[in-house]
């Protein structure tokens, strides 16, 4: 110890699989500690603006390939393993933000499903939060010091997609349909094996018929669904978490494997915190005393 490295956790996981419900509970955890972060989404790592997305996946149609934001050409994944990098070894880093709709977008006068100029960081923060798609691909997962898998059913994650797209962006059940069908192929391959590298995985499983996602008309509910949460066992024993412990904090959860706790899908957010909070403090106070240890040595030097 005495070189200072800035802690990484990533939360990975595709849009509307609940990684929102981490986002809050991480958002307690640096509350109650004190813990000054810096929140990256992965949007904002994406290589097209919302309009020429679209140009660019009806290219890749016309020559028989597929392009989805899966897909490691639409991303900017270097620059991302560059600010990671970056960030361990000095708390800053290059940085810019997706505009996902009007509200963001009228606070940069610009127009949404476009990006913001990069900037670089100045502010110092104790540890940096990545959400988004591609916190365990192979090029940035050497930089994370805690990966984090969320991920419901593949059903569940439809049906919320079709909700959403429907809801809220206004587009057709046919054209979504089509678009899952046409991102299946980067899915499989990009984004469905980060999950055997995450160190904890939250899986939501809905309770009610999920058959045919693409008929049904309502999103489970939290009350209608169970999370399964593994834990690497290495994580468990340099952590010391206790799953039975927490099996009898949780009412209604269970024990499925050695490493594996089953909980109601309400507790989720307190079950994330209950089992996070040790861990970040833990990062975030060995980054702290490196950085003492650093400085003590200089002092050292100077008084000989």
């Amino acid at each position: 110890m005495g070189k200072r490295e800035f802690p990484i956790v990533a939360v990975t996981g595709s849009s509307g699989a609940g990684t929102s419900t981490a986002r809050d509970a991480f958002g307690h955890i640096f509350y109650r500690e004190g813990i000054q972060s810096l929140m990256i989404e992965g949007d904002s790592y994406h290589r097209y603006t919302r309009s020429d997305m679209k140009k660019a996946t009806k290219l890749a149609k016309q020559q028989g390939r597929n392009l989805s934001h899966f897909s490691p050409e639409a991303n900017l994944l270097d620059e991302l393993a560059l600010l990671f990098k970056t960030y361990k070894e000095t708390g800053q880093g290059k940085i810019r933000q997706y505009l996902h709709n009007e509200e963001e977008a009228l606070q940069w006068d610009m127009k949404p499903g476009t990006f913001t100029p990069w900037v670089e960081t100045k502010d110092k923060t104790d540890l940096l939060l990545y959400e988004g798609l591609h916190g365990g691909m192979p090029e940035v997962r050497p930089y994370v010091d805690l990966l984090i898998g969320v991920v419901p059913i593949i059903n569940l994650e439809w049906i919320q997609k079709i909700q959403r797209d429907n809801e809220t962006r206004g587009y057709d059940t046919e054209s979504i349909v089509e678009a899952i069908k046409r991102r299946m192929d980067d899915y499989v391959e990009h984004i469905t094996p980060q999950f055997s590298h995450t160190d904890i995985n939250f899986q939501r499983i809905p309770t009610v018929d999920t058959s045919n996602p693409f008929i049904s008309r309502e999103v489970p509910t939290a009350d209608e669904s169970l999370v399964v949460i593994r834990v690497k066992k290495r994580i468990i024993k340099k952590y010391n978490i206790d799953l039975v412990y927490m099996k009898h904090m949780i009412e209604n959860s269970f024990i499925s494997r050695r490493n594996t706790l089953v909980i109601p899908g309400t507790k989720m957010t307190f079950a994330m915190e209950v089992l996070l909070a040790p861990i970040i403090e833990d990062l975030v106070k060995n980054s702290k005393n490196a950085l003492r240890v650093k400085k003590k040595k200089k002092s050292d030097r100077h008084d000989d």
